[in-house]
């Protein structure tokens, strides 16, 4: 007997509601067992870089917590660009995090300047957790003739265009303190961008450049095996691992700088997901392992969960817009 249309319409109904029913199950029953596989930390710079120095510990400590490995995979380009946005549109699962440096609030701001499509939006991607938070440092090779800040300083202003400084990208970490530092000082000195930290700090070892500023964890130890030199930096007061450096502020040069380290996941990753991450976060930057290798790097966790480095995060980003704009195009 062939079934009547309310009949056939009803089976329906119960069975996509019954499917349905299943699917939800199966997928909250994932998210409870996340993670169940390895997970991708992107970090958007060559190693060596200040991304690199906290990602890797921090990976190592996660993966402990989750019981389940965190391969760090490093894509630079574009000043980190091309990594931040590679997460940015990513499927949302978790499998695929990013450990971004600061100069995520500040790219999509420098590519309207740039008048050219954005990579990614700050929106694309969600905070969860802070690690780090450095003043730059600005560095010479230890053989160069400066020996303090204003010996440095007077040669710049006595020598417009002649002293040249590395970057990790146009208007990355270590390029926006130096814009602020030409600006207060009424000075000119070359720019040169490389893909990330490591490559230019491997340049100004090499004297291909003849100064940097970057995060203390790409050159901490280049100081202390007396190769670099550092003049000053971009904080308050004297800095813990480098107590002998006095910052900008303490010698008239009005302008200060943070290098942030931050752990972000596509902007619709599931709640259940966002709080494991959280979570292992919470666990890498109480373990004695990452510390360790941190402050052996010569910098320390500066810990901010999610809610708290969401607000950091935006504040930061109004800042620097503001602060792009003001340096305006640059080649």
């Amino acid at each position: 007997m062939t079934p009547s249309p309310f009949f056939e319409h009803t089976w329906r109904a119960a069975r996509r509601a019954s499917l349905g029913a299943a699917l939800a199950c199966s997928t909250a029953l994932s998210l409870a067992q996340y993670p169940t596989k390895p997970i991708t930390m992107v970090v958007p710079f060559p190693p060596g870089g200040v991304a690199d120095t906290v990602g890797r510990p921090v990976a190592e400590a996660m993966s402990r917590h989750l019981k389940q490995s965190i391969v760090v995979e490093n894509k630079g380009g574009a000043g980190g660009g091309i990594g931040m946005a590679q997460v940015a549109k990513s499927k949302a699962d978790g499998y695929t995090v990013l450990m971004s440096l600061s100069s995520l609030v500040v790219l999509p701001e420098a590519d309207k300047i740039l008048q050219r499509a954005p990579m990614f939006q700050v929106n694309q991607l969600k905070p969860i957790a802070r690690f780090t938070a450095d003043p730059t440092v600005l560095v010479v090779r230890s053989e160069s003739p400066w020996k303090t800040y204003a010996e440095f300083m007077a040669y710049v202003k006595s020598n417009p265009g002649k002293i040249s400084f590395g970057s990790s990208g146009n208007y990355g970490t270590m390029h926006v303190p130096m814009e602020q530092l030409k600006a207060a000082t009424s000075t000119f000195m070359l720019h040169v961008p490389y893909t990330g930290a490591g490559p230019a700090v491997l340049s100004l070892l090499s004297g291909q450049i003849e100064a940097l500023s970057t995060g203390p964890a790409s050159v901490k130890q280049h100081i202390a095996s007396g190769r670099l030199r550092a003049l000053a930096h971009w904080g308050e007061g004297r800095l813990a691992s480098l107590p002998h450096v006095p910052s900008l502020k303490e010698l008239g040069v009005p302008v200060q700088y943070s290098q942030w380290a931050g752990l972000f996941v596509p902007a619709d990753t599931p709640a259940e997901v966002v709080d494991s991450l959280r979570q292992a976060a919470k666990f890498a930057v109480q373990d004695s392992r990452a510390t360790s290798a941190l402050t052996a790097a010569g910098t320390s966790f500066m810990y901010q969960d999610a809610p708290e480095f969401e607000r950091f995060v935006q504040t930061d980003a109004k800042e620097m817009s503001a602060l792009v704009t003001r340096i305006g195009k640059v080649d």
